[in-house]
């Protein structure tokens, strides 16, 4: 008995002492292994061709804050960058387009991460564009049509609004400030605080952290292995290939329609995600521009080709049997 009572407290006393040596050396590993780094901050940034003052104490501090986050939030980050690979392509020619600076394709992509996503106020769209603001800019909202989706357009709407903004305002710095707090709120802060720049300002927290959030989005983007990001072409996400077709009359079933095109509903959608319905109404005869998918894309987006092969195999021969009746 006392044989068998010694030999496990002997065990137990192995056991644990295993057990604390085991669990040092993991903490050691973890300290000598592990590691979060600092960030080396720009000594010069420009946004929009204008000057970001980074020797501020409060602008440093600012910038240094969302710098680490997105530096370190890297799967977002990462996203961003994959992304930014289809869209920046897209949205860059219209920005020089309208005279707008192409740095504001990174207040495109804090807005939404270039989703097609829709805040709690409502605001819509890669753009994230508010319905008023949308529609005073030009684009359609109705039910079934939703123009915010469409990339290209709510690009034009947001550029139009910097510009009214950058002209009232003086600076596209603070057109982009106004663009998250709005032109009245802006205007009231500019007056009330006796200021003339959005460095002077006492804003928010939202709007405090705007800007520096599209100034860490630009460094890290413009020098992604700086800051740690590694990745090869094959990962980023490639631009869309299409063709643009035009409608001037209603489609009832925009299933049936994108089989008449040779793809799907889905294929239809994911390139047109304005078209918020089923259906396409047109009671004023308005002409719109869809975008259907060409190789490579649109044999990526198909599943079952077969379902639209064998659509086009029946409607065909159903044209055939009307010309024979004629």
């Amino acid at each position: 008995m006392t044989c068998t009572v010694l030999v496990a407290m002997i065990y137990l006393f192995t056991g644990s002492t295993n057990e604390q040596a085991e669990s040092n050396q993991y903490k050691n590993t973890f300290k000598e292994d592990y590691r979060v780094y600092a960030l080396e901050l720009p000594q010069k940034m420009q946004f929009a061709d204008e000057e970001v003052p980074v020797s501020l104490l409060d602008v440093r501090e600012k910038l240094d804050r969302e710098m680490l986050v997105n530096t370190y939030w890297q799967s977002q980050t990462m996203l961003f960058i994959k992304r930014s690979n289809r869209w920046f392509p897209v949205i860059e020619p219209i920005l020089e387009e309208e005279g707008v600076p192409t740095d504001f394709k990174y207040l495109a992509l804090i807005e939404s991460g270039f989703e097609q996503v829709v805040s709690p106020a409502g605001a819509t769209g890669f753009w994230q564009l508010m319905k008023a603001s949308a529609q005073e800019n030009g684009l359609e909202i109705t039910g079934p049509i939703d123009e915010r989706y469409n990339v290209e357009k709510s690009t034009r709407a947001a550029c139009a609004y910097l510009k009214t903004a950058k002209e009232r305002f003086g600076s596209w710095t603070l057109a982009a400030a106004s663009y998250n707090m709005g032109m009245a709120g802006l205007s009231r802060q500019l007056e009330r605080q006796k200021a003339t720049n959005y460095y002077d300002l006492v804003l928010n927290s939202e709007t405090s952290r705007y800007l520096f959030r599209i100034f860490a989005a630009k460094t890290i983007l413009e020098n992604p292995s700086d800051y740690g990001f590694t990745f090869r072409e094959k990962d980023l996400y490639a631009p869309l290939n299409w063709k643009e077709i035009t409608v001037d009359s209603t489609v009832n079933n925009l299933a049936y329609f994108a089989f008449e095109q040779g793809i799907n509903y889905k294929a239809l959608k994911f390139l047109n995600p304005w078209l918020r319905d089923s259906y396409l109404p047109n009671k004023y005869g308005r002409t719109y521009t869809i975008k259907i998918p060409i190789a490579p894309q649109s044999d990526l987006l198909i599943y079952d080709k077969e379902q639209v092969a064998t659509f086009t195999r029946q409607k065909s021969d159903e044209s055939k049997n009307e010309g024979a009746e004629d």
